[in-house]
């Protein structure tokens, strides 16, 4: 199980990463990007993941980790019920949702060619 604190305590962990309403619900940002939402009432997170690791972590269990509804599970949002997880899987999560939206270290755009 992931308690609301845990969860927080880790988004928060990341470096640069605000903590910001949004709508009805609490968001954890770096460079003004949502990477992760939490539902305090629901007890459930939503993490911004690569279609690639939206599948590979809703493999674990369809029935705790499953993709948003419509377009934006599409895109690779993913909803993670805390009450039935582990921290272990959700920190896991955590990191590759991050790093899909944290900015990159300067020196490491991919094929910069030098003329």
């Amino acid at each position: 199980m992931v308690t609301i604190e845990t969860f927080r305590s880790l988004c928060l962990s990341f470096p640069q990463t605000v903590e910001l309403p949004h709508f009805d619900l609490v968001s954890f940002r770096v460079n003004k990007k949502i990477f992760a939402t939490i539902s305090i009432e629901k007890q459930r997170a939503m993490l911004k993941l690569s279609l690639t690791d939206q599948s590979v972590f809703c493999s674990f269990d369809e029935n705790l980790i499953y993709p948003v509804a419509g377009a934006w599970g599409k895109k690779g949002c993913t909803y993670f019920e805390l009450k039935k997880i582990k921290t272990a899987l959700v920190k896991d999560a955590l990191i590759q949702a991050y790093h899909n939206v944290a900015p990159k270290p300067a020196g490491h755009e991919p094929n910069q060619k030098q003329w």
